[in-house]
């Protein structure tokens, strides 16, 4: 994906990759288990800079995300052969209304935002995961199958245990992983708890810019990449 918003600066001895508002980059993740791209995501940056990566992933973006390689859903295959029978990519529009990503530089979770329609605000989602990495074109990083939902409330629960148990029986993620992702969670639910960055800071309020189009997936969109530092 063309970016020419980018901006290079050096840091600790790697290049460092900065977008300014409006830039049009990649929100990668790797297949669990492999080295391939499974989910690639068009986003618009927000914001960028040394403390926060904020994109907008508008809706009717077109995405790249998994399907069974017999033309299932994912999430309609049935648990036990989710993740053990074959499966392929396809590309489908971004359905509902849009999501607000938020990730801090070297934290092993993301934070999203949903909104009903009507910008009525829904809940943040805490979507565990290896720390981005960076390159020209956008992030990439690898799914750890648990989530956290937070609520308007500031109530909290977690999501897809059932899931995170199977990816761990069918050894997509040995205990010592398991254990680190488990760990992240919780380091997750402090954050909660003490209503710290980025749920006290207001996002819930914040727009796109109206001017902004829906960006375009690129056709090399699972395209090798260099990484660059958080």
């Amino acid at each position: 994906m063309r970016d020419d918003g980018a901006v290079s600066g050096v840091g600790g001895g790697s290049e460092i990759v900065r977008w300014a508002p409006g830039s049009r980059v990649l929100w990668r993740y790797r297949e669990n288990g492999g080295p391939g791209i499974h989910i690639a995501r068009p986003v618009t940056v927000v914001r960028d800079d040394a403390d926060l990566l904020a994109v907008w992933l508008a809706p009717g973006t077109e995405c790249v995300k998994p399907r069974m390689a017999d033309g299932t859903s994912v999430h309609e295959e049935p648990l036990e052969t989710r993740y053990t029978k074959p499966h392929t990519v396809h590309r489908e529009r971004w359905f509902g209304t849009g999501v607000l990503k938020l990730a801090r530089p070297g934290e092993p979770w993301s934070v999203w935002l949903f909104w009903e329609p009507g910008w009525q605000f829904k809940n943040w989602y805490v979507n565990l995961e290896e720390p981005l990495a960076r390159w020209a074109g956008g992030v990439d990083s690898e799914d750890h199958f648990l989530d956290i939902c937070v609520h308007p409330d500031r109530s909290w629960d977690w999501l897809d245990e059932d899931e995170f148990a199977q990816a761990q029986r069918v050894g997509l993620m040995d205990a010592a992983v398991a254990g680190r992702v488990r760990s992240a969670g919780w380091a997750a639910v402090e954050v909660i708890r003490a209503w710290g960055p980025p749920f006290a800071d207001g996002w819930e309020n914040w727009r796109p810019d109206p001017s902004w189009n829906v960006p375009v997936l690129p056709q090399d969109w699972d395209r090798t990449p260099v990484h660059a530092s958080p």
